[in-house]
């Protein structure tokens, strides 16, 4: 597919379990999106929720395809493409940290986070349950790959998405500032951009970074947010702090320019990976 679109990067802070209150912000935000001239706009990680949510998990959680409280919100993206991070409760009482795509006023797609950091500040899978599948969406902007904050760090899932024709890839991220540096940010902020260039240069696609903003329960989010093209440069970035709404105009035939002067994902071979991974996972269930 070639074209070009602009997607709008909504930097936002929500607020710590309050549904009403951070719908709300969507909808001012979508409105503002629309009115830049934004075809796709994009919101961070349990953007309707907030992150450090714990026990507070139970009572956000919704069904996305029967919620009255998502009606207003899917009428808001009747205009414009959505993608926003929210707590989903499925039919057997698991609870997902989710990321749905909205067109036309319906939800085209939901991603349940696979990979749910344990370790440090974190504990998410003492609340949450893991997705169980990787699934590239066809938009009218192309194949669209969705993941959210930990799940990019897992070299197979862009690798996934790109081999099911993914051209674009989007991030939902809410991640904390930590490792400070002297005149240099976050160790974390550096260590975001530098994963993204790597990998959109690596597989040639766009990576849309949306990270939130703002303090809660004792944890900085510091933003980042950015745009990075199928050659690696960072095409448009947020401010370092607070909240944004960054915009940038994406040219799908970028992508067809940069695989012909890296030809990575032609070459790739992908009966010797299944061959090669499947003799690792005979040998770890024997070992």
């Amino acid at each position: 597919m070639t074209g070009k679109f602009t997607v709008a990067l909504a930097q936002v802070s929500p607020k710590l379990g309050l549904l009403k209150e951070n719908l709300q912000l969507h909808l001012d935000t979508i409105r503002r999106a629309k009115s830049e001239g934004a075809d796709l706009v994009v919101f961070p990680e349990l953007s309707l929720t907030g992150y450090i949510l714990q026990d507070l998990v139970p009572d956000v959680a919704i069904d996305p395809l029967n919620s009255p409280s998502l009606r207003q919100l899917l009428q808001g993206c009747r205009d414009i493409a959505c993608v926003f991070g929210f707590v989903e409760i499925s039919d057997r009482y698991n609870y997902y940290n989710a990321a749905a795509y909205v067109a036309e006023a319906r939800i085209q797609h939901v991603h349940r986070k696979l990979y749910l950091p344990t370790y440090g500040m974190f504990d998410e899978m003492r609340f949450f349950a893991m997705g169980e599948k990787l699934r590239t969406v066809r938009t009218p902007f192309g194949p669209l790959g969705m993941l959210i904050c930990e799940d990019l760090w897992h070299p197979s899932t862009l690798y996934l998405h790109v081999q099911d024709g993914a051209r674009v890839v989007v991030t939902l991220s809410s991640s904390p500032g930590r490792g400070v540096r002297t005149h240099e940010g976050f160790q974390t902020s550096q260590g975001w951009e530098t994963l993204l260039k790597a990998l959109s240069q690596f597989y040639t696609v766009y990576n849309l970074y949306a990270n939130r903003a703002g303090i809660e329960d004792g944890a900085y989010f510091p933003g980042g947010s950015m745009v990075v093209g199928p050659v690696g440069e960072v095409i448009a970035r947020s401010q370092t702090s607070g909240e944004d709404l960054v915009l940038a105009e994406l040219d799908l035939d970028e992508i067809r320019r940069a695989r012909l002067f890296t030809p990575v994902l032609r070459d790739e071979r992908l009966d010797l990976t299944l061959r090669e991974l499947t003799r690792i996972v005979r040998q770890r269930s024997q070992s």
